[in-house]
């Protein structure tokens, strides 16, 4: 008997953000007018927002030429969305919808709400564009590994239990209902959506600010980036990619973009030692074990942020050669720093050299 349930929760009430960035451009006569009024008007002037979510902190600054913005009332907004969006998306929340989902018996359809139906839907077509090396169904390598919500200690897993816990990998394991809104686990599977979720809380307050009618502005969340218009000085906007170091502070490369979401993906701020060994947080979801390759950091320019960040964890899963082959077969805008040595050598795609600051 198939059995039915249903997680859908009242506070689940992030839409879809808006994310197509049209433009209009106007007459020569209008833009006359506009260049002769723009004299006269004020000039635009930054308002920057911060505060913790997802165990990290986000920044938000907006460019506006509005006098009357209550930057109170918008940080409530900001605040509130965040505080949603992790209720629904959270693994460390134990009674999250995505908790809730984990929990579930297996078999059965399962009803969620739009914006993790999404998602859901997002990482399986990107599981399927890479061949698996970006996989929501990571989650159990990643406890495993202890880099999870319940971090292990100083030990290492058995390969008995590697290869039991590889059996509940795989984004096959799961299958996804449109018309209901809906996912059926087939399988104990664990969904960890960790590598796209702070692209897409990106997304999500982009599409806030959006609908707020603001046109220019940046949001980061963890490193992750949602960009649209310019910047106080009309520029486009200017990013540096860091330095794949924690010991070396700075940026090996300035770039410039607008209306794209990027994200970075590397091997130095998440990893465990045992034994003199290191481990990266990534894992390869084909081998159950942390990534070995000499990629130590790959940033991905994509149309929204939630695509930049499952891309740049795909491409630092599959490592500098496949990678970079994946990026220019699928025209992708790729900037890698790559070990060699004692020092980082950097390779970019074709893609990319648009938003080299040179």
């Amino acid at each position: 008997m198939r059995h039915s349930a249903s997680i859908r929760e009242s506070r689940s009430t992030l839409v879809y953000p808006s994310l197509s960035f049209l433009f209009k451009y106007s007459s020569g006569l209008l833009l006359s007018l506009v260049l002769t009024l723009s004299a006269c008007s004020p000039k635009p002037q930054t308002l920057v927002f911060q505060g913790p979510t997802m165990g990290t902190r986000y920044n938000v600054k907006v460019v506006t030429k509005a006098q009357d913005v209550d930057q109170a009332q918008l940080q409530q907004r900001i605040d509130a969305t965040l505080v949603d969006f992790n209720f629904i998306m959270s693994t460390y929340i134990k009674d999250s919808e995505l908790s809730r989902l984990n929990k579930a018996p297996e078999g059965g359809w399962l009803s969620v709400g739009p914006s993790l139906y999404y998602l859901l839907d997002m990482s399986k077509q990107m599981s399927e564009l890479t061949d698996g090396a970006f996989d929501v169904t990571v989650g159990p390598l990643v406890n495993l590994w202890g880099f999870g919500p319940d971090k292990t200690g100083g030990t290492l897993p058995s390969e008995e239990k590697l290869a039991e816990v590889k059996q509940r990998v795989g984004h096959h394991l799961f299958a996804l209902d449109l018309e209901k809104s809906s996912i059926r686990r087939d399988a104990d599977i664990y969904i960890d959506l960790s590598a796209i979720a702070k692209g897409y809380a990106c997304d999500v307050l982009a599409g806030l600010l959006t609908e707020q009618g603001f046109s220019d502005f940046m949001v980061e969340i963890g490193g992750e980036i949602a960009l649209k218009g310019r910047n106080a000085q009309g520029d486009l906007w200017t990013i540096g990619v860091e330095k794949p170091t924690l010991g070396h502070e700075g940026a090996v490369q300035a770039i410039t973009v607008s209306n794209a979401g990027l994200a970075t993906s590397g091997d130095y701020r998440n990893y465990k030692e045992v034994a003199g060994q290191r481990y990266s947080h990534t894992i390869d979801p084909a081998s159950g074990r942390p990534i070995t390759h000499t990629l130590a950091s790959v940033t991905v320019i994509a149309p929204t942020a939630a695509e930049a960040d499952a891309l740049a964890t795909a491409i630092n899963v599959m490592g500098p050669e496949k990678g970079m082959a994946f990026a220019e077969k699928h025209g992708l805008a790729v900037y890698m720093l790559v070990h060699e040595a004692e020092s980082f050598a950097s390779r970019y795609s074709i893609a990319f050299e648009k938003y080299l600051l040179l």
